[in-house]
């Protein structure tokens, strides 16, 4: 999760603060994701994973629709609203697929949510009325829909790190072409190394780590460990970007991690 969150916090500094255009920025973060998931497989001495499967091509897919839809949403849509509509699109999916697949959900787990996601709409939820942008929420939707398949199609990986691997290698010619009918940005020094790092280390090692994991820990939990992540990035904006801290982000992050520590399974 603090990989997530660094992602945040990296993307945050490449486009606001170096003006990179987004999809600029998503296509060098996959590139860099790829180049070092490819430098480890060949690192490790093992057989390539395979590139072309059911299974690829759905974490292709849905690594391809994370990045753009993520990437276009942000054009129009203000950070907070963004992180609402992805991390409540993520929960509805998860606990949706859990409960058409048949798993018990622990009625503890449903509390957790419940109150874990209050927590981010307190942090989150945007003062005053406001228009919400549907091309951006549709967006955002999307990027939602996907990264909750990527995470679900990670349970059945028995090869973290090559299935990262192969998952940006296919992934980076979706994201060129979206890049293609996209508006160019500038791009500098400081953006490019800022967009490489969050893909080299906090998405493509952070993405590999979250496979690994994934199998570990039961479905409706991934889900719900997730919406730490928006309260560890404004803490991060915090100590590294010298954001204001406020009584609304210290009671938001009580009920957000309040919340998964309710859903943890009990242990004696």
């Amino acid at each position: 999760m603090s990989a997530f969150a660094a992602n945040s916090v990296l993307n945050r500094l490449g486009v606001a603060r170096y003006g990179m255009d987004p999809m600029d920025f998503a296509a060098i973060r996959v590139a860099a994701g790829g180049l070092m998931l490819w430098v480890l497989v060949g690192l490790r001495g093992m057989a390539r994973p395979p590139l072309w499967s059911g299974r690829r091509i759905g974490g292709t897919v849905c690594l391809a629709g994370y990045m753009v839809g993520f990437s276009w949403a942000y054009l129009s849509l203000d950070a907070g609203i963004g992180a609402l509509i992805l991390f409540g699109v993520i929960q509805v999916v998860i606990f949706g697929w859990s409960v058409a697949a048949g798993q018990a959900v622990p009625s503890r787990r449903w509390l957790g949510a419940v109150v874990a996601f209050g927590g981010l709409c307190v942090l989150l939820w945007p003062s005053g009325a406001q228009a919400l942008p549907w091309g951006g929420a549709t967006a955002m939707i999307i990027a939602g829909i996907a990264w909750a398949g990527y995470t679900l199609l990670g349970r059945g990986e028995p090869d973290a790190l090559g299935a990262s691997a192969a998952n940006f290698l296919l992934c980076l010619p979706l994201v060129l072409l979206a890049l293609l009918v996209s508006d160019a940005g500038q791009l500098s020094v400081a953006g490019v190394v800022t967009a490489a790092i969050a893909g080299a280390v906090t998405s493509g090692l952070g993405y590999a780590l979250w496979y690994h994991i994934l199998p570990q820990i039961a479905t409706t939990l991934a889900g719900i460990a997730q919406l730490s992540v928006p309260v560890l990035t404004v803490a991060a904006g915090a100590l590294l970007l010298a954001e204001p801290v406020t009584a609304r982000l210290i009671v938001a992050g009580m009920l957000v991690l309040g919340g998964i520590a309710i859903a943890l399974p009990a242990r004696r």
